[in-house]
């Protein structure tokens, strides 16, 4: 069968199996919907039902192409047995509308369709998103991602990116995710069917399907379009069990809020309103029950699985909350840094990054948004108050994430409410929408949006019919897909690799683990920096000598704190009358914080060590502990020799329980600098399972590892789009 069937017949099967769950969660519940809004609510919220048995399967690990064809054709044939409802019909919309709109809205969607189509190469989507659907889907279903920090983000759509994978590849993924776009603005238009303003209905949902950021967004195998189409569908059924009072509803609003979370955490204020207006509306403790039920059938799943691989319900976030060996409170801490400004220096650029330029914010809303002010004249009407309230809860996670995607939930209501407060003039709000279709078409996008903003850019007709190979198509556009290539030519199935910058994970079978995506990642990348970096060469001893004393206890107390500096312990050697106490095993090892890598302290390299990746504060403490008492006259430890605010003390315990400081101010001397560090740090890096590493020629430890491979002991396999690979010998 020729590729491009696989496509279709992937994302097809994917959205007619999220159809057939809707019509049977549906036939259980007595909802009054009018027969437009229907089939578009059977599809959300069979996609929320479609997700969650993805997830079962995969926690059960049978994600096979043939139980995939099996769910999806059993799911089919059962809801086709259903009889089709009743409903009635919604009012009719002005013929002049739809000539007005239809032929600049296909010509947009078309743009974004045969995106989708076309092999995928989206920044994220070839690297997350879909890097970690292929690794599911290879290991039949879950398994423990500890070494990449969006292996801990909820991932209720790349669940039907699993089921669409397993024929459609990722352009099948792709498919899937641009299905939400027609069926988000077919929702908005519905809702001003439905709530008294029609026209200004229709053309708000032209405004968001044409918006280039979620056009470009929908067609990539991203999540944010699909967020906004659950948020939008609960808000939707909210304003319906608001004015029908119909109990039926409530549970299915809890479904909704919970898969908007379960697709991405910043979903999460669809929930938050949905709480606050069932309370404010006084709908009684009963329906709040059951609104809760259905929304955590829908969360709790991802909880759990967290919790059970990565120690943290909430990965990667809130690590102070819940301590755990995979992620570093002080690289979450700089990872919200940077989300929360993107390189803008100033916030007063951000309108004009989000309309026209979108290059800092990874894309453009659209210049008709620079009007966006208007759409307070909305107020006046009790439903433009609802609009633009829900609209400015969902933007809240902007403030923490301001990429220009991150505000897409957000945008139908916004747009909703911008078409409503001109709604007195019908033929302006037609003229604006064809005016945005076209400023949003790619020829002209061009013309004025930054040549390296995320947005669509062609008709990509025949690499999305395969008339164009996958690597012809993707080799001039992605460096990362090459590196995969790389990749998957040049090394050994099993490889494990250990990689500065993530690359095309979604198009290669290896294990690449990236230097700051996790705990483990920044540990090994470490071993890259030693030896390069002049302030991690040598070290500084901290001798501590005092009267001999017994102890079962010992620790190094920290009596400082910095806010931009760490802590850390290459090594920590206990003496008596000069000579070193050997190691046992029934020594037990503390540390606060970062208890995990204490034993690094104690390993006897002067290459390892225990960091508390945070900010340096008082009461940081290494403590180790004998199964019986010790005489100890002597301590030292090997620190880092920029550690300018360290203040270290030793104390020991006493038998009754009690801390006293021993000694001192210590000595303090550099260690020199040893022979082999380079060699050195290859080993550590191999005894550790790595057998490969991925640099790219701009980074730091580059230039030196090009010119000195052998006294890395490393071996150059290629290079490919600015990166090189080497094996470790």
């Amino acid at each position: 069968m020729p590729q491009v069937l696989y496509v279709l017949f992937g994302a097809l099967l994917t959205l007619a199996a999220c159809q057939a769950c809707g019509r049977l969660l549906l036939s259980r519940f007595d909802v009054p919907f009018y027969r437009q809004e229907r089939w578009a609510f059977e599809f959300i919220l069979g996609s929320a039902v479609l997700s969650m048995a993805v997830f079962t399967m995969a926690a059960l690990h049978v994600v096979y192409k043939g139980t995939i064809l099996a769910v999806g054709l059993a799911l089919i044939a059962w809801a086709w047995r259903l009889p089709g409802p009743r409903d009635p019909a919604l009012p009719a919309l002005p013929r002049w509308v739809w000539w007005t709109l239809t032929v600049p809205l296909a010509v947009n969607l078309a743009y974004a369709f045969f995106f989708a189509m076309a092999p995928e190469n989206s920044p994220d989507g070839i690297a997350y998103h879909l890097g970690l659907v292929h690794r599911y889907y290879r290991a039949r279903g879950f398994t423990p991602v500890v070494t990449n920090m969006y292996s801990g983000l909820t991932m209720g759509a790349e669940m039907l990116f699993l089921f669409a994978f397993g024929f459609g590849r990722h352009s099948g993924a792709a498919l899937t995710h641009f299905a939400f776009l027609p069926v988000l603005g077919w929702l908005m238009a519905c809702y001003g069917r439905r709530f008294g303003f029609p026209v200004a209905g229709a053309i708000g949902s032209v405004f968001v399907m044409v918006s280039p950021v979620a056009a470009v967004d929908a067609a990539s195998a991203y999540n944010d379009v699909a967020a906004a189409t659950v948020m939008f569908a609960c808000f939707y059924l909210l304003q319906i069990w608001d004015s029908t009072r119909t109990i039926a509803i409530v549970p299915l609003i809890g479904v909704l809020a919970g898969f908007a979370f379960g697709i991405k955490y910043t979903a999460v204020p669809a929930a938050m309103v949905a709480t606050a207006w069932l309370v404010v509306r006084r709908a009684g403790w009963k329906p709040l029950a059951r609104f809760a039920a259905g929304a955590a059938i829908m969360t709790a799943p991802w909880l759990v699985k967290n919790t059970v691989y990565l120690a943290n319900p909430v990965a990667p976030f809130y690590n102070r909350w819940f301590p755990n060996p995979n992620f570093r409170i002080s690289s979450e801490a700089d990872y919200k840094a940077f989300l929360s400004h993107y390189g803008v220096e100033r916030k007063t650029d951000i309108p004009l990054e989000l309309t026209v330029s979108g290059y800092k914010l990874n894309g453009v809303v659209g210049p008709l948004y620079l009007l966006a002010p208007v759409a307070l004249a909305a107020l006046r009407a009790p439903h433009g108050r609802r609009l633009l309230l829900a609209a400015l809860l969902f933007a809240v996670p902007y403030a923490a994430n301001v990429g220009t995607r991150f505000l897409i939930p957000a945008l139908p209501l916004l747009s909703l409410a911008m078409a409503a407060a001109l709604a007195s003039w019908p033929r302006l709000l037609a003229l604006l929408a064809v005016g945005h279709a076209i400023s949003a078409c790619p020829p002209v996008l061009s013309l004025y949006c930054h040549q390296y903003a995320w947005r669509l850019d062609d008709l990509h007709f025949r690499a999305a019919l395969r008339i164009q190979s996958e690597y012809e198509f993707l080799s001039g556009r992605s460096p990362s897909y090459l590196t995969a290539r790389l990749l998957e030519e040049r090394t050994p199935p099993g490889a494990s690799m250990l990689a500065t910058n993530a690359g095309g994970e979604a198009y290669t079978s290896r294990d690449m683990i990236v230097t700051h995506q996790s705990a483990r990642g920044q540990m090994l990348g470490t071993f890259l920096y030693i030896p390069v970096v002049p302030d991690w060469l040598g070290l500084r001893r901290l001798d501590f000598r005092f009267p001999p004393v017994r102890t079962r206890a010992v620790r190094a107390l920290q009596r400082k704190a910095h806010a931009n500096d760490q802590w850390h312990v290459s090594e920590f050697r206990l003496y008596n009358e000069g000579a070193e106490l050997p190691r046992e095993s029934g020594w037990r090892l503390r540390a606060a914080p970062n208890p995990w890598d204490v034993q690094e302290a104690f390993d006897g390299s002067i290459l390892t060590g225990w960091r508390s990746w945070e900010p340096m504060r008082e009461g940081m403490f290494v403590e180790v502990r004998f199964p019986e008492e010790r005489l100890v006259d002597g301590v030292a430890i090997d620190t880092l020799p920029v550690e300018h605010f360290s203040d270290v003390i030793i104390e020991v315990q006493d038998r009754a329980g009690v801390w006293r400081q021993a000694g001192g101010a210590p000595r303090k001397y550099d260690t020199g600098i040893p022979f082999g560090l380079r060699r050195a740090c290859a080993a550590i890096l191999k005894e550790r399972g790595i057998t490969h590493v991925l640099l790219h020629e701009r980074d730091y430890m580059a230039d030196d590892v090009e010119r000195k491979t052998a006294a890395w002991n490393l071996m150059k396999l290629g290079e490919a789009a600015g990166f090189r690979l080497y094996a470790i010998r």
